[in-house]
């Protein structure tokens, strides 16, 4: 598993996930990803973060085979990994731009629904299959993406929207193609990154503070389900059946 940072332009820094073969994270993995993006809006040269994705897609959500391996423990690492990675994009001090590319599915959309901008490839698709995975979660952040009853049909069906719906719906600043989504990323992150630093962390503080919701606190409430759901048994039986067709 691999975080990596890099700072290709002055007042940029880019954190990179690249954890093959689907950059679905073990508990571990959303720790290093929230220090890293906390790391980066820490420090004072830099004035916007790009979060990315190496690989087939941006981000596939939690480990299931290590919630399957290893039962609660894995369940509770995980919640608090995810809640504290996308804790960490939202509050982080500088603006965050979010580059998708294929899927972002699950944890994926807690990063990129907690971003301030997102740009994505043609071929990215956003959505919440958690049902088919025995947990619930994140809906918070996919409600911040499309309208209400749009979240609630994709939730309860696990279907997926394009990267050319959610840009009709304002979501999604650019849809580029793959080849040039790292380009279109540093180019709407230069933009930001032009503005004065310090009135930046500002604007981000106060943009947070007049949220409707807060994004931590309803999204913790969601988790109390995912675990309730595992406890009565009702996350493992479907969990059991992933990627199983139908019957």
């Amino acid at each position: 598993m691999s975080v990596s940072t890099s700072s290709p332009e002055k007042g940029i820094r880019v954190v990179t996930v690249d954890h093959p073969p689907v950059n679905a994270l073990p508990a571990t993995g959303w720790f290093a990803l929230a220090d890293a993006v906390r790391t980066a809006g820490r420090d004072p040269e830099v004035r916007c973060v790009v979060l990315a994705a190496a690989g087939r897609g941006f981000n596939a959500g939690v480990d299931i085979k290590e919630i399957q391996a290893h039962g609660r423990t894995a369940l509770i690492g995980a919640n608090r990994g995810c809640h504290e990675a996308f804790s960490a994009v939202y509050e982080c001090e500088v603006p965050v731009v979010a580059a998708v590319q294929g899927f972002c599915l699950g944890g994926g959309i807690g990063l990129a629904g907690n971003a301030d901008a997102i740009v994505a490839s043609e071929d990215a698709t956003f959505g919440l299959p958690e049902l088919d995975r025995g947990a619930l979660g994140a809906a918070t952040h996919l409600a911040r993406l499309v309208p209400q009853h749009l979240m609630r049909t994709l939730y309860f069906t696990s279907r997926t929207a394009t990267a050319a719906e959610l840009h009709a719906h304002g979501s999604v600043w650019r849809v580029v193609p793959r080849a040039e989504l790292a380009q279109a990323a540093l180019e709407l992150a230069r933009d930001i990154a032009a503005k004065d630093g310090e009135l930046l962390r500002l604007a981000k503080a106060a943009l947070n503070g007049i949220d409707p919701v807060d994004v931590r606190r309803s999204y913790r409430f969601e988790q109390g389900f995912t675990y309730e759901a595992s406890v009565s048994g009702v996350g493992d039986r479907v969990r059991d059946t992933f990627g199983e067709a139908p019957a």
